[in-house]
């Protein structure tokens, strides 16, 4: 089914999406990927550089008649979410995705799909092939490691690009043109917790919180969409405080990027309790099914008896990761008062783990203003040392702040005025595009960031619309056909 996708159009795009979804390249497992790419751009005979980091430069020269236009950077990144649900068997390291066709989107099976952002990828690989478009010198950069650290990103050495406009391809709303980024940073947060042998006269339970959507946790922030470590201990804070319950080992969540989608919980309970604390679990279900249940439908929470575990924390460590879990701040923390319906700052709670001697709570903070994000981290700081844990931050990336005077900005604008017969929409995105870190290490760079239409990215339910690929196709191959001279 998946290799009917090479006859969709522009089949010129098409054909390459599809090779990359053939090709395993989650975050930090970039090997084959950057492979792929290096022999593609030397078998098409250009000038192909693979720097130090693993990012992939191909250059292509102008094509007659246009070698007095300004040089064009196109930018995407090789890396993929690796995101599946819990009953999909998928090695990302080793296994294709299994794309298909449902309607006007392609989409793939359990699993994410890889268009954020293979489609840009396959964009700039059908313009370095082609043969009959017209454009001015075009440096195709492909940098790795995007959706977990921006690694690519971040090693790039000045003096490699030689591009006066770059066009990141890694927006996902066609008819608009996005001219700013929030920033971002990670929060690690690790508890010390101690442990204690399992009481005798106990019910052991398996508690599961499956069926939510997840998602990108910067574009679907503000959607309401649950988060499984926020709500999976709110049950668990609860239970504590009512039933006497005991907690041995929870899990949520995988990526910090990725609105967490499942949780899971083993715990005990008083025997002279389990019955009360089975219906706890049947009234928070249908508790949360009536807050969230407009947008997560399939929200399940359930506990199944099981093999009651070796170990429970004790009551000091209980107190202190409960409370402090419950109090994270999570979601939208404030939209913008300068652009209309974008968030300005947010964090997700992305990762709740427990280990044998400590408990991991992981974190992504986001805002397109420096102070607002320093802001959030004191919050953080105040939620947490408190309860004795040990908070640090790493991994801060810059955002890209708005140039409404841009250049390319009203070329593009009239192009797609002229082709489309409508003025785009002009915003900024609440996430971490690369521009922001590409303008630092290249100051003079006139930036602009569009692309088709792709909903629920970061999570298997992950999709891209087939007719905005031809818009998107159709109008990056006319601005680059008109971008000015030097």
């Amino acid at each position: 089914m998946s290799k009917e996708i090479v006859e969709l159009e522009p089949k010129i795009v098409w054909k390459h999406f599809y090779a990359l979804t053939q090709i395993p390249r989650p975050s930090k497992k970039e090997g084959k990927i950057i492979a792929y790419m290096k022999k593609f751009g030397e078998d098409l005979g250009l000038e192909t550089i693979v720097d130090e980091v693993g990012n992939v430069i191909i250059r292509k020269p102008a094509t007659p008649g246009m070698e007095n236009r300004k040089a064009v950077v196109l930018q995407g990144h090789l890396d993929m979410v690796p995101q599946k649900n819990s009953n999909v068997e998928h090695d990302f390291e080793n296994d294709p995705i299994d794309a298909y066709i449902d309607g006007e989107w392609v989409t793939a099976r359990g699993t994410t799909l890889g268009a954020d952002n293979g489609i840009g990828v396959s964009a700039a690989m059908a313009v370095l092939e082609s043969k009959d478009l017209k454009h001015g010198p075009v440096e195709a950069l492909f940098t790795i490691d995007e959706e977990t650290g921006m690694t690519g990103a971040f090693g790039l050495k000045p003096g490699i690009l030689s591009g006066e406009i770059l066009i990141n391809l890694d927006s996902e709303d066609e008819g608009e043109l996005y001219i700013g980024c929030a920033g971002g940073t990670n929060a690690n947060i690790r508890f010390e917790i101690t442990r204690e042998k399992t009481p005798l006269e106990v019910v052991a339970y398996k508690v599961s919180l499956t069926g939510l959507k997840g998602g990108h946790s910067g574009i679907d922030i503000h959607m309401g969409k649950g988060n499984a470590n926020k709500l999976m201990n709110r049950l668990l804070w609860t239970a504590y405080r009512q039933v006497g319950m005991m907690l041995s080992t929870v899990e949520g969540g995988n990526l910090r990027n990725a609105i967490p989608r499942e949780a899971f919980a083993t715990v005990v309970v008083p025997e002279s309790t389990a019955g009360r604390f089975e219906k706890l679990v049947t009234d928070m279900e249908t508790i949360l099914k009536n807050e969230y249940g407009s947008v997560e439908p399939g929200i399940s929470l359930t506990a199944e008896k099981t093999k009651s575990p070796e170990t429970v924390l004790d009551a000091d460590s209980h107190y202190r990761l409960l409370n402090a879990v419950y109090a994270c701040p999570n979601g939208v923390i404030r939209m913008s008062t300068d652009m209309e319906g974008l968030v300005e700052t947010s964090t997700n709670l992305a990762v709740y783990k427990t280990g044998k001697a400590d408990t991991e709570v992981l974190c992504l903070m986001r805002s397109s203003v420096d102070s607002a994000r320093e802001d959030l981290k004191n919050m953080f700081r105040s939620v947490f040392e408190p309860s004795g844990a040990e908070v640090q931050f790493e991994g801060e990336y810059p955002g890209w702040k708005p140039n409404p005077d841009s250049l390319i900005l009203k070329e593009m604008k009239e192009i797609y005025n002229n082709k489309f017969g409508k003025i785009p929409e002009i915003r900024a995105i609440h996430a971490g595009l690369e521009c922001g870190l590409l303008g630092g290490a290249y100051p003079g760079l006139d930036m602009i960031s569009f692309g088709p239409t792709i909903r629920f990215p970061h999570s298997p339910d992950e999709k891209v619309n087939i007719p905005t690929v031809q818009k998107f196709w159709d109008f990056l191959v006319e601005t680059l056909e008109h971008i000015p001279e030097k």
